[in-house]
């Protein structure tokens, strides 16, 4: 009787069944919306806790005799080793893939803009050719060389996120949403020009648009870390290894 009337097992108990009722609804509740609900809950808890005095010396008692009390030590490194095993829980619980839509609609292919400004150079990105790909036809070795670098550039600092075989699925992938470009699909590179490419790599996420909005593209800015011709280079690398022929403004 003594330990429900503790106000710390009261509050443990209330978020228990809220959690297992709003559980139970049908259709689920959304994950947005349960956390909402929760946080409400767990406001109005705080309020009943320090309403009087002795509420609050009840809810912080068997917590300070956990922390201080030598008989409580077992319990005390149970308690420290379940923290980062909860944490670890929810992370993985976080990754999982989920079936329920998106709140909101995303632009994928966003229209770029005419011009942009790279390392204080203006770009047209509609008159703007690869540099390198000319070598294809008349320097063979050269443009070998070429895609060499861009190979070089891409495992040094995209396959993380992009994948070994380009296909959006690298050590990084699970924890974006959305996930990164899967470029082995027709609908990515495909279906898009060298200079499109140029944009995105050079101004990544933060150079989107505003009408893109909401992107949430966690391609970073690679201009000041790449040059254009590492840019150009691993454009080249993207195609070749795709087999996917760039498209022309044509």
């Amino acid at each position: 009787m003594r330990l429900i009337r503790n106000a710390l097992v009261q509050c443990l108990a209330v978020l228990l069944l809220a959690l297992a009722v709003l559980l139970a609804v049908r259709p689920p509740i959304p994950a947005s919306l349960l956390t909402f609900y929760l946080a409400v809950i767990g406001v109005g808890l705080g309020v009943y806790i320090t309403a009087t005095t002795e509420r609050m010396e009840s809810f912080w008692r068997p917590l300070h005799a956990l922390l201080i009390l030598d008989r409580l030590r077992p319990a005390r490194w149970g308690v420290l080793l379940a923290l980062p095993v909860l944490a670890a829980g929810q992370t993985a619980w976080s990754l999982l893939p989920t079936r329920q839509a998106p709140a909101t609609l995303r632009v994928i292919h966003p229209a770029p803009p005419t011009q942009i400004r790279f390392e204080g150079r203006s770009i047209n990105l509609r008159e703007a050719r690869n540099p390198l790909r000319a070598a294809k036809a008349s320097e063979p070795r050269a443009f070998a060389a070429h895609v060499e670098t861009g190979r070089r550039v891409y495992y040094q600092n995209c396959f993380q996120c992009h994948g070994d075989n380009l296909a959006g699925d690298g050590p990084f992938a699970h924890a974006f949403n959305p996930r990164p470009a899967n470029f082995q699909d027709l609908g990515t590179i495909a279906q898009l020009q060298e200079s499109y490419l140029f944009w995105r790599i050079a101004k990544g996420g933060p150079g989107l648009p505003p009408e893109s909005a909401p992107g949430r593209s966690a391609m970073p800015r690679w201009e000041g870390r790449l040059s254009e011709e590492e840019i150009w280079a691993v454009i080249l690398f993207l195609y070749e290894m795709t087999g996917h022929p760039p498209r022309t403004w044509d």
